[in-house]
């Protein structure tokens, strides 16, 4: 492969470039070159008509010397793009723009929420993704890159686009899911099994940490989406503004739904706990009704147990008295509690 692109777009990965490094070179629109070396980048953007897009895995220091040279990265967002746990932002420079962004992806029972974190490197003509770890796949993204190719000659907006596309598409199916959890969880409120009351506790717990993560992930997105589509940072064309603004609305939609399931799994575990309380009342009125009936025979029997003569004091029609007392006073006991729902 040289530097002049005339090897064709399927080509194999060159030697000597990482197993984490994928390249692709887009001219006039159309990718014409996969998988070159990263050397070649230079060479590659001295040439008006041509697109790159450079993918770094887990890079190193190293990695960026070329980089920082050939593309006039500033050194401080080189180090935000090796540094973990970055917040959600989009930094201006001189020669460039530096994005970090999250994906996200929550497992089959919505309990668990992966993050993966990434930085993007935006520049007249280059776009450089690195992934701060391998749980984000590119694969997807690259496949609406190549199904939207009739965009491509809009370069790296056209190119951003697509990953700000995959990555908010990803945030709209988690809080989804999580919504979906929620449902599932109200319909086991109501459940008076022990085992279903601690998997309300479990899930109501889970469902709350994965929103407080997820809300940390979307709601900065707003500003990253707004700041793209300012016209003085000259990103955005007219002709792809429509589809940044799409992406834009489904930003404000995933905001906005999870605000509102964050309310709502709020409210959840408040009626969780107004649930238990109610039931915690219901069994203290049922011991505290029982304990009053059988106090009836306590009081009777204890006041016969004196060693004193009593009306029917040793004889066989005192202890039919006594037992028939009883039985009346406990019964009537018994349908007072129950006509006031005590028991």
């Amino acid at each position: 492969m040289t530097p002049d692109g005339s090897a064709g777009a399927g080509g194999s990965p060159s030697v000597g470039m990482s197993a984490h490094t994928q390249t692709r070179l887009y001219r006039d629109g159309t990718c014409v070159l996969r998988d070159f070396p990263i050397t070649d980048i230079s060479a590659y953007l001295m040439d008006p008509a041509a697109v790159v897009w450079l993918d770094l895995c887990r890079p190193t220091p190293a990695d960026f010397h070329l980089l920082e040279r050939a593309c006039g990265l500033h050194e401080l967002a080189v180090e935000d793009a090796l540094q973990e746990s970055e917040r959600p932002k989009l930094d201006r420079y001189a020669s460039h723009l530096f994005l970090s962004a999250y994906a996200v992806a929550l497992d089959r029972e919505a309990t668990t929420l992966a993050v993966s974190e990434i930085a993007v490197f935006v520049t007249e003509r280059a776009l450089i993704t690195v992934r701060k770890d391998d749980g984000f796949d590119m694969a997807p993204v690259l496949a609406r890159w190549d199904t939207a190719a009739d965009l491509g000659r809009h370069g790296v907006s056209f190119l951003l686009h697509g990953l700000l596309d995959h990555l908010v598409d990803g945030h709209f199916l988690a809080v989804q899911q999580l919504d979906d959890g929620i449902e599932s969880l109200e319909e086991l409120l109501f459940d008076e099994r022990r085992a279903q009351i601690r998997t309300v506790q479990r899930r109501s717990f889970q469902l709350r940490r994965n929103l407080v993560v997820l809300r940390r992930v979307v709601l900065p997105m707003r500003e990253v989406l707004n700041t793209l589509m300012r016209r003085d940072l000259h990103v955005v064309d007219a002709a792809m503004a429509p589809y940044y603004q799409d992406v834009y609305d489904h930003v404000l939609r995933v905001t906005e739904w999870t605000e509102s399931l964050r309310d709502l799994a709020a409210t959840t575990a408040e009626t969780n706990l107004t649930i238990q309380a109610n039931r915690m009342n219901m069994i203290m009125k049922k011991v505290t009704s029982w304990a009053a009936i059988i106090a009836v025979p306590t009081a009777i029997t204890g006041f016969y147990g004196q060693n004193l003569p009593y009306p029917g004091y040793g004889t066989h029609w005192g202890v039919l008295v006594s037992t028939a007392l009883i039985a009346a006073l406990s019964a009537l006991l018994y349908t007072v509690f129950k006509r006031n729902d005590w028991l």
